[in-house]
């Protein structure tokens, strides 16, 4: 769908995505389950799947947001994968050598769900089938855009092109019968040509099929009010990945290059330990529409005290 399709249709968008995109949200004054995005603790996966898993669970974890590549990726992404792998040191992913029947039986052994599936803009768009039915498999809902790449984000008109892009990854997914949700890092809020690229890029996607997901630390990062966008977009904004901040930091670049995303990770901390209305957010997001909660943590001095001082956080604001 182009721009101008879906200025003129927009108000006729099809039945199954009205039905997805309106579906009933928890009550927000019920308990909820917190989660935890699974690249907060990859290498210990990759040492040991089982063992870790049981560990998110003792801690409290009870949702599971998954990251690619999977064995049925868009070859392209895992063949960039290997050489990313020997970068960081370890090569597991997706479902970690195991099929989805196997991994499930994993989580539900320990009473976790996958609400969701990372994965990347080839697959979206050459794998859907695959990708649903995988995503069915685990009984999650959403297909999720971790990033956009950056060689499709360097000007306005590269914004509003991905704009079209998700639109016909939306179309996509809720023909497959599942939800698409783009999760946003630190660059599109510096203003491009005197336009602010993420709104460009939210405001012309349609909301029937694409959710989103949001990033507390490298929105904060970018230089937006996590609180102001949740209200802005609400009802947009089904997911979120719950990181604290050491202090206030903001980007030295326009957090599109790796170099901005480093230089900030020394500042990433557990729940609860940073400078960031945590509470505030989260109250924020309930009322916007968010349904999951995943914590993540890119990195830590200790990762095991980190995770469990997220976990403890989450439990004593009222999470189970």
């Amino acid at each position: 769908m182009n721009r101008r399709t879906f200025i003129t249709t927009a108000g006729t968008a099809t039945m199954a995505g009205l039905a997805l995109a309106n579906a009933p949200l928890r009550a927000l004054d019920s308990k909820r389950r917190f989660g935890i995005q699974l690249w907060s603790v990859a290498k210990m996966l990759s040492e040991d799947f089982s063992g870790t898993i049981a560990l998110l669970a003792k801690l409290g974890y009870r949702e599971i947001e998954t990251y690619g590549p999977y064995t049925f990726s868009d070859q392209r992404q895992i063949d960039g994968w290997k050489n990313t792998a020997k970068m960081l040191g370890f090569s597991g992913s997706g479902f970690f050598g195991q099929s989805a029947a196997q991994i499930k039986a994993v989580f539900d052994s320990h009473g976790m769900t996958v609400p969701s599936m990372h994965t990347d803009l080839f697959t979206l768009q050459t794998r859907m089938g695959e990708l649903a039915e995988a995503t069915r498999a685990l009984g999650a809902t959403y297909v999720t855009l971790p990033a956009i790449p950056a060689e499709e984000r360097k000007t306005l008109d590269d914004y509003k092109r991905m704009a079209d892009v998700f639109n016909a990854i939306g179309q996509s997914a809720t023909r497959h019968g599942v939800r698409f949700a783009y999760h946003n890092h630190g660059y599109g809020f510096a203003p491009m040509d005197g336009k602010v690229p993420i709104d460009t890029l939210l405001d012309a996607t349609d909301p029937a099929h694409v959710f989103l997901e949001m990033d507390t630390y490298w929105t904060t990062a970018g230089g937006a009010d996590p609180k102001e966008y949740l209200a802005r977009y609400k009802g947009r904004y089904r997911m979120m990945h719950l990181k604290d901040m050491k202090g206030q930091q903001r980007f030295a670049g326009d957090g599109g290059a790796p170099a901005d995303w480093i230089a900030l990770f020394p500042y990433l901390t557990w729940l609860g330990d940073g400078s960031l209305d945590m509470a505030g957010i989260i109250e924020a997001a309930k009322a916007s529409g968010v349904e999951h909660f995943f914590v993540e943590q890119d990195r830590a001095d200790d990762l095991k005290v980190a995770i469990a001082g997220s976990a403890a956080y989450m439990k004593k604001i009222g999470f189970e």
